[in-house]
C-alpha cells in the first residue's frame, strides 16, 4: 500500500508543533499500525531525518502507553481497540492519515506523538491501593465475594490508563479513569476500609491534575479500549459524596 501520513511534530513542549507530510510507500497490510511507523522510522533514519517519537511497551493491548489520535478518533476507528492493535488493513491503498498524540489540559506534548501523563500516575498514588497486614495471606473463603461483585470490579480494573477518555472528552476529564480505579476497590471487600479516604483523595488530585470536569457526553465510553462503563462515574460521585456527608 502507499499511504499519505500528516503526522504532528514536535521538538519539545515549549516549541510550535505543525502536522509534517510523509508519502509511505510498501506498506503491508498485516503490518500494526505501530509497525507503520517503525517503517517510516526505518525510512527517515536512513535519510539522517530525525525519526517520529511516540509511546510503546507491550505492543498487546494491555499496557495502554501506545494511545494515538488517528483521523480524529482515539487509537483509530476500531471500538475496543488499542493503537497497538490496529492493523494497516483498516486502511485502503491511497488513504491519508492523521497521527496526532492525546491532548488535553493535564497532558502536556514531550516531543512529536509523545505525551507525558504522568498525572495519571498521581492520581493513582494518592489513593489506589489497599493497606494489609504482612505475613501469610489469608485463607481465599475467609473473604466472601459474590460472583457478580468480582466480575464487576473485573470490569472496573480492566481500565488500562492510556488517556483515550481525556483526549476525547471535550472538556479533557479524567472522570472515566478515575472512576474505574476508585471502583474497582470500593467494589471489593480488601478495599473498604480506606474507601472514605481513597475515594476523596483521588479525585481532588485529580482536580488539582487541571483535568476537566465532566458533562456526561459518555465519548470516553464510546472511545475507550477497554469499554469501560460509565456506570463507574456513578459509583464515584455516590462514594464521593457519603463520604463526605459521612465523614
Amino acid at each position: 500500500m502507499k499511504l499519505y501520513l500528516k503526522i504532528w511534530r514536535q521538538l519539545n513542549p515549549d516549541a510550535d508543533g505543525k502536522l509534517v507530510d510523509y508519502e509511505l510507500n510498501g506498506v503491508e497490510e498485516d503490518m500494526s499500525f505501530l509497525e507503520m511507523l517503525d517503517y517510516l522510522n526505518e525510512k527517515l533514519i536512513t535519510k539522517d531525518e530525525m525519526p517520529v517519537e511516540f509511546d510503546h511497551d507491550c505492543r498487546e493491548g494491555i499496557c495502554g502507553t501506545c494511545g494515538l489520535f488517528i483521523n480524529g478518533r482515539a487509537h483509530g476507528p476500531l471500538a475496543g481497540t488499542t493503537t497497538c492493535q490496529l492493523h494497516m488493513r483498516s486502511f485502503a491503498d491511497g488513504d491519508t492519515i492523521y497521527i496526532e498524540p492525546f491532548r488535553g489540559g493535564a497532558f502536556q506534548v514531550i516531543r512529536d506523538l509523545k505525551v507525558d501523563r504522568s498525572s495519571m500516575d498521581r492520581i493513582l498514588q494518592a489513593g489506589g491501593f489497599i493497606s494489609t497486614s504482612v505475613g501469610d495471606a489469608p485463607e481465599a473463603n475467609t473473604t466472601p465475594i459474590t460472583h457478580a461483585e468480582a466480575e464487576s470490579a473485573f470490569d472496573s480494573a480492566a481500565c488500562i490508563g492510556c488517556g483515550a477518555c481525556v483526549a476525547t472528552c471535550k472538556n479533557g476529564s479524567a472522570a472515566l479513569f478515575t472512576a474505574a480505579k476508585i471502583a474497582h476497590l470500593a467494589k471489593l471487600p480488601q478495599g473498604k476500609p480506606e474507601a472514605k479516604q481513597r475515594v476523596v483523595n483521588m479525585v481532588t488530585q485529580m482536580d488539582q491534575e487541571g483535568f476537566g470536569h465532566c458533562s456526561n457526553t459518555h465519548a470516553c465510553q464510546v472511545e475507550c479500549p477497554q469499554e469501560i462503563s460509565v456506570a463507574n462515574i456513578d459509583r464515584m460521585n455516590w462514594e464521593y459524596n457519603r463520604a463526605r456527608l459521612l465523614k
